[in-house]
């Protein structure tokens, strides 16, 4: 049975020390830690005598563990066109004056930074480092806005910000190779990946480089209508993290379509929103088979975004609904192997 997670990121308005006996009570058995709040703070793992021995003491003293950490803010100002909105997200040594390329560049020596980070507080896990390390984020986009093509784009203009990702990105892989850390890009919209075909587009980018994989999440893939479990088989070997997450999709009153309208989470009229586990309309027992197929063992993470419900009930629930999903797979004798005579006792 895998470990039972969550990602923290949704939580940080509470210190570590008010949330993680909470997540305890609700079940989990460990986090997936965002890099802002005071969750955990690259610069202070780096520099701080002592900051990751006592990041574990406030981990282990509330009963769980800890297999990822997750740099999605950072990581989101890469490669993206930088405006006011990722002031609000960036700590003030990124944002600096906000000139773009400089916040561009000293995000990208962040998220180098983040994998030395990962490594010098994962080498410190009681029971040593898990056998991948992984540190879960986005890498931005240029192109994102040329989505829909028009004004009309050609494939060297969308070529163009697969080219300025590899070049900015490539440096960052050097530094989670040094490392022997994993870097997981959470497919999602805003991303240089955002499904399928785009994921593919992104690998190729980068000639393969074995340490960019996925963040798998369902939930930015199903509204879209990408097939979800497609996506675990087609890069079996690049999901690195896993995220439970739900959402439901054609909903609404037929006013606003996949591209949201403009409108907030939770109006009644979108066609999508986000749901506590169990409560969209994901298909978990395919998704579960699927990672059992390619022999996925890392954590099931629970990314808990549901606007309409309290979520320390929603969070509980969804880490009561994921536990009853999950399986240890069959590893030895075939469902129909004792009808072979030899196999008889």
């Amino acid at each position: 049975m895998r470990n039972i997670t969550l990602f923290t990121g949704q939580w940080a308005d509470l210190s570590a020390d008010e949330l993680l006996p909470r997540v305890k009570e609700m079940g989990y058995d460990g986090v997936e830690l965002a890099c802002w709040g005071d969750h955990f703070d690259v610069q202070k793992a780096l520099n701080e005598d002592g900051y990751c021995e006592a990041k574990w003491k406030q981990i282990t003293d509330a009963g769980l563990d800890c297999y990822a950490i997750s740099s999605h803010l950072v990581g989101q100002a890469v490669c993206d066109p930088i405006d006011s909105r990722h002031e609000a997200i960036l700590p003030p040594h990124i944002w600096g004056d906000g000139e773009p390329e400089g916040v561009r560049q000293r995000a990208a020596i962040e998220l180098s930074e983040t994998a030395r980070a990962a490594r010098k507080f994962f080498n410190l896990r009681p029971g040593g480092a898990p056998e991948r390390v992984v540190v879960n984020g986005f890498t931005g986009s240029s192109i994102w806005g040329a989505l829909y093509a028009f004004p009309p784009t050609s494939q060297e203009y969308i070529q163009a910000g697969f080219d300025d990702f590899a070049n900015r990105f490539n440096p960052i892989l050097d530094a989670f190779e040094a490392e022997d850390v994993y870097f997981a890009l959470e497919v999602h919209p805003t991303e240089i990946a955002f499904d399928i075909a785009s994921a593919e587009r992104a690998l190729d980018a980068l000639d393969r480089n074995p340490r960019f994989g996925f963040n798998y999440d369902p939930s930015h893939l199903a509204y879209q209508g990408v097939d979800y479990v497609k996506f675990i088989h087609r890069f079996e070997d690049r999901i690195y993290h896993c995220h439970m997450k739900d959402v439901w999709y054609g909903h609404g009153d037929g006013s606003v379509g996949v591209f949201g309208g403009h409108t907030d989470f939770t109006d009644h009229r979108r066609y999508w929103d986000f749901r506590s586990v169990g409560r969209g309309d994901v298909n978990f027992e395919e998704i579960i088979v699927a990672l059992n197929d390619i022999k996925y063992a890392g954590p099931l993470s629970v990314e808990w975004e549901d606007g309409r419900m309290d979520r320390f009930f929603g969070a509980k629930e969804s880490c009561e609904f994921v536990r009853k999903l999950d399986f240890t797979p069959n590893e030895n004798l075939a469902f129909d192997g004792a009808f072979d005579n030899s196999a008889q006792g």
